[in-house]
């Protein structure tokens, strides 16, 4: 019989401390540049607190503690989650501040959250659109003697949670009041499901109405806060929310949050577009994000010229937003590292561990070559990965970052 040392066994993109990318690490592996990475921590706590807003960022996008741990440190507010066990993951690591930008549905799963508010320093809060979902938290902290902070969720036609009217919200707040064991701390939209060509002005009177609606819960009494929360933003139109809300002097009148997520990672689609528009739309801001996130992967296979297979796949790196793209080509082994720029390559197919990439003429290629690929959405890159590289300058690996998925 075979055995296996499982103390040796080697992880996927396992690495130590002092290891270099192009010479002593297992690829394929989820890289992160520091200098990049601290650039967009301060970048947007910067943008934020300008704004005169707080910042919570959606830690869904990475679920990795090292990099709460870094938001926090720049001056977060607390950190955005999206569900029960998400936010018990990120209570094991410190985090004393979560704001839940979803439902919290389910008995497992508010015993979950009931058990974490028996530590007085634990600051929590949910959304609630629903008489339904109040009924039933109402009744279940009730037996926990637990109170429950909750937040209105207001949503769009077609769009994703959220009450579809300014009448259902005014009654959601009334059978909120008729819950003891509920407190009912602020309004809570999401904008990034507005789409279209008129989608800027559409935000635009979004946020304007999720003001309005703040405005006439806390003239009736309804919260159980002297500020509430006002809380919108995903990350891509952080910077219209940003500035509706503070045209509108929410601040003045309630704890403004902006919730963008991917800001910390940034990436080079989906996202880089968005800071694009962004810095379109914004004259004042000089520079923006730079993308902080690469996957890392050998030419496995040179089959056909022109084409070549890279051992990189659906298993590694998000597809759902764009195709991963080449960007620097290293030889293994080979110190000091000089990437070869391969920007003209082009993935065009992924399947579970290879990905299928044309090669630009000119560009010579041979197998066992490294590949730096950026990506489009990092949450569905970071959710494949237990750990990430964090690399100076040089490649050379100074952290290894655990994730919680």
């Amino acid at each position: 019989m075979t055995t296996v040392n499982t103390t040796a066994a080697v992880e996927k993109g396992d690495a130590a401390v002092g290891a270099h990318l192009v010479r002593d690490v297992s690829l394929p592996a989820l890289v992160l540049h520091r200098q990049a990475l601290e650039h967009n921590i301060r970048w947007m706590q910067t943008f934020v607190s300008d704004s005169g807003a707080e910042l919570a960022p959606h830690g869904k996008t990475s679920m990795t503690p090292a990099l709460f741990r870094r938001q926090l440190d720049a001056g977060a507010w607390g950190i955005t989650l999206a569900s029960a066990t998400q936010t018990r993951a990120a209570y094991a690591h410190g985090v004393r501040r979560v704001l839940m930008a979803n439902q919290l549905v389910g008995t497992p799963n508010m015993a979950l959250i009931a058990d974490l508010l028996a530590d007085p320093g634990f600051d929590f809060y949910c959304m609630v659109d629903h008489p339904d979902n109040v009924a039933d938290l109402g009744a279940y902290f009730a037996s926990r003697g637990v109170r429950l902070n909750v937040m209105i969720e207001y949503g769009v036609v077609g769009g994703r949670c959220g009450c579809r009217s300014e009448q259902e919200v005014i009654a959601l707040a009334e059978a909120i009041a008729a819950q003891p064991a509920l407190a009912l701390t602020g309004i809570e939209g999401y904008e990034g499901v507005i789409h279209g060509d008129h989608a800027v002005s559409g935000i635009r009177e979004f946020a304007a109405s999720l003001v309005r609606l703040a405005v006439q819960l806390q003239d009736s009494g309804a919260f159980a806060v002297a500020k509430p929360i006002i809380t919108a933003s995903g990350s891509a139109w952080y910077d219209l929310i940003a500035e509706s809300f503070e045209a509108q002097n929410a601040a003045g009148r309630f704890l403004s949050v902006l919730r963008p997520g991917s800001y910390v990672a940034h990436d080079h689609g989906i996202y880089k577009q968005a800071q694009c528009c962004v810095l379109d739309r914004r004259s004042d801001l000089h520079e923006g994000l730079r993308p902080a996130l690469e996957v890392w992967a050998h030419v496995q296979s040179l089959p056909e010229p022109g084409f070549a297979v890279v051992a990189l796949g659906k298993r590694d790196v998000a597809f759902d937003a764009g195709l991963p793209v080449p960007l620097l080509r290293y030889r293994a082994g080979v110190l000091p590292a000089v990437g070869d720029d391969v920007g003209a390559c082009k993935v065009t197919a992924v399947m579970d561990q290879h990905a299928f990439m044309t090669v630009a003429p000119g560009v010579e290629l041979r197998v066992g070559d490294i590949i730096s690929f950026g990506t489009s959405h990092p949450c569905l890159t970071f959710d494949k990965w237990r750990v990430g590289l964090l690399v100076d300058e040089r490649l050379t690996v100074i952290e290894t970052m655990g994730t919680c998925f």
